[in-house]
């Protein structure tokens, strides 16, 4: 198959239509240069603007490709937090950060037309009068006059033992009639095919093989999403918004090995999931003037029906009868939030009084079983499994936000939630807890080519509350208990951003993170010899994350630029099985990368490519160090035409660099530490060359 789509893209970009010809050549135009806007006038804020033209040369199809090439500029998701709370992204749209929890920033912004974007502003969080923002945040001005539609097909072809993915798809359309805006969209852009396969060998305590196998595994996941949005603005201070999606997910696990040795016969090994699921969301605000200032009502439903199913068969060739276990779960989630927020202006700064209530749910219902000398599946106690969890939150923060001088503003938020926590099902248990929450912000702009901002903050962590219950993760040969005092992690925050900007040349951004942790979620122990997800006193993180632009125009080269990051994070913890202090279990402590694209002058051509390596911790059980990873080197070229018959189309090729999936696994007798070694584990798997396709245009 891979011949035909290759000469298919050839074929393809090959062809340009006169129309084409006769549009300005993007590769002509020159990088994107911010304007410069100072505070006053209709804004109280500096920011940096960016119009349509200035990403010309990038032939932007929506606001996710022109807000991707603002210099400097790295999109930063909503933390998943409790609730809705306080905003966390760095992008809003049309001043207003977004309402819902089910779409990340990419699917947001790519559902907006570039040619709906009237301009980006990037400013500083803590200039804002949106509480929790801090550092560098672009705010993207759009409107929806007329009707307007896009689409995409990103088909993907691996080498080796991995079906086609053809079903990689999305189309969206949005509109205005009036004062109502809408927006609809199908999507499946999360679809995935993954697989690799290769051998693993296994050695005792002195190294000896004792077992050789070899195995193939693949994956089929789609993900296809129907969703729609409202918007309600007539004249003045009144906004609605109501909006929604349903989506199912299609997620299948096949694998297949064989495992040979000395002293038993050779063997056939199946493992088969399905996590085949369903979801819905459906969100609305409602703003309008009250008093001296606004008040903003929010209101979220989401609910989520996962079955899973594992089963494991082992097939003996010398006609033994096959031995077997299957894990079987059905949890429905479901999630309730209500919120308020009041703005006024008072004492020369902008203030916010909000109250939130969020109420979750789990009530989940899992067995395990055995295969049997018939080929049948019997049951077996597995209590731990089956329960509820529910969590009933209350949370009340006052903001305050201000100049304190011409170059310097300062953000202060304070105040706590309640929570009460209610487990049913074995040793079921409620309790209640008051935390305080909080943050201050400093944002200081000496320069207009330089600016600092720094931020104290207290998080509360949101907890998945399949955790509480007792697990078995039968591929590996684990269970985890149930632990009814499991807690959500709480940490103070410390962050610094530093950006620089060199003109002509990019700019650059240094961020700095250190947390300091209470109740830190890992595996602990439990009884005698069990072990379950629960919570470590005291941990610690620190992170250096280095990105730069670098436009090399100015060197003559034109069209070009670079993209560098450098991260180096360290954590620190005392391991709760040997006492010992370690890093945190699959924590990423290095990722180094560099990203290339070079917009050939006088065409409508771009070629590039990227490299990155990164390197992990391992998972920390307590009789086992499991390190998972795939590398060492994550590389892929793209080529891309920016005008053919109006789409944009794009092949690349991944993984040139020959990154494999590998695991290192020792696992004792006992503790870790204090039994000897009973089997490693090395893993050494073939994924090869990925080759992708995208036609992407508008209607």
């Amino acid at each position: 198959m891979r011949p035909v789509s290759l000469a298919a893209l050839s074929a393809a970009l090959s062809f340009t239509p006169a129309a084409a010809q006769e549009a300005p050549l993007s590769g002509d135009t020159p990088p994107p240069a911010a304007t410069e806007v100072p505070a006053g006038g209709p804004s109280s804020v500096a920011r940096q603007v960016y119009a349509p033209a200035d990403f010309a040369r990038y032939a932007p199809r929506n606001a996710y490709d022109m807000l991707t090439q603002v210099p400097g500029f790295q999109i930063r998701d909503n933390e998943q937090l409790r609730g809705l709370g306080q905003a966390t992204g760095n992008v809003l749209f049309n001043g207003e950060r977004p309402s819902n929890k089910a779409d990340d920033m990419y699917t947001q912004l790519s559902r907006i037309p570039a040619g709906n974007v009237e301009r980006i502003e990037i400013v500083d969080g803590a200039t804002l009068d949106i509480p929790g923002l801090s550092g560098q945040v672009a705010n993207i001005v759009y409107s929806a006059d007329a009707f307007s539609g896009q689409f995409s097909w990103k088909p993907e072809f691996r080498a080796h033992y991995t079906d086609p993915l053809l079903t990689r798809a999305d189309v969206s359309m949005r509109g205005r009639r009036g004062d109502v805006e809408y927006e609809a969209a199908l999507s499946n852009d999360d679809s995935a095919r993954s697989g690799a396969g290769g051998p693993t060998l296994i050695y005792d305590g002195t190294g000896n093989i004792t077992e050789r196998r070899n195995d193939i595994w693949n994956t089929h996941y789609d993900t296809p999403k129907l969703s729609g949005r409202i918007t309600w603005d007539p004249a003045g201070d009144t906004v609605a918004n109501l909006g929604g999606h349903y989506q199912r997910k299609y997620d299948r696990y096949y694998e297949d090995g064989t495992r040979t040795g000395p002293g038993f016969s050779d063997r056939l090994r199946t493992v088969r999931e399905n996590a085949d699921s369903w979801n819905y969301e459906v969100s609305g605000d409602y703003q309008f003037a009250l008093g001296p200032g606004k008040l903003k009502l929010i209101g979220l439903r989401r609910f989520s029906h996962e079955p899973y199913a594992q089963e494991i068969v082992t097939t003996p060739d010398d006609g033994t009868p096959a031995t077997g276990d299957r894990f079987v779960q059905t949890g429905n989630i479901g999630e309730t939030i209500a919120r308020g927020e009041y703005q006024w202006k008072m004492f020369g700064g902008d203030w916010q009084l909000s109250g939130e209530g969020a109420f979750n749910t789990l009530d989940n219902v899992a067995s395990i079983a055995v295969l049997d000398e018939d080929g049948v599946f019997v049951t077996e106690p597995f209590d731990g499994g089956t329960g509820g969890v529910s969590e009933d939150r209350y949370e009340g923060l006052l903001s305050f936000g201000r100049k304190l001088t011409d170059r310097l503003n300062v953000q202060i938020i304070a105040g706590a939630e309640h929570s009460t926590i209610t487990q049913t099902g074995v040793n079921g248990l409620t309790r209640s807890f008051f935390r305080p929450k909080g943050s201050v912000s400093l944002a200081w702009t000496p320069s207009a080519d330089f600016d600092v901002s720094v931020k104290l903050r207290r998080r509360v962590l949101q907890l998945s509350f399949y955790d509480f219950l007792a697990r078995a993760f039968l591929n590996d040969g684990n269970q985890n208990e149930s632990n009814n005092d499991l807690r959500p992690q709480q940490d103070w925050t410390y962050e610094a951003e530093i950006n620089r900007k060199f003109g002509a040349w990019g700019s650059t951004k240094i961020v700095l993170i250190y947390r300091d942790v209470e109740d830190r979620v890992d595996v602990i122990p439990i009884g005698t010899n069990g072990e379950a997800v629960g919570n470590i006193a005291k941990a610690k993180a620190g992170a250096i994350d280095w990105t730069a632009t670098i436009n090399l125009d100015p060197a003559g080269i034109k069209g070009m630029r670079l993209e560098p990051r450098l991260l180096l994070q360290k954590s620190s913890l005392r391991d709760p099985f040997t006492g010992e202090k370690r890093q945190w279990s699959g924590f990423t402590d290095t990722v180094i990368s560099l990203g290339l694209r070079h917009d050939i002058p006088g065409t409508d051509w771009a070629w590039g490519g990227d490299a990155e390596y990164a390197h992990y911790q391992p998972n920390y059980r307590r009789n086992q160090v499991d390190k998972v990873w795939e590398g060492p080197v994550w590389a892929s070229v793209f080529v891309e035409h920016k005008n053919v018959g109006g789409m944009t189309v794009r092949a690349s090729v991944r993984n040139i660099a020959n990154a494999r999936s590998k695991r290192d696994r020792t696992v004792y007798g006992g503790v870790r530490g204090e039994s000897p070694v009973s089997f490693v584990e090395a893993r050494d798997r073939l994924i090869g060359p990925i080759f992708s396709f995208s036609v992407r245009g508008k209607f």
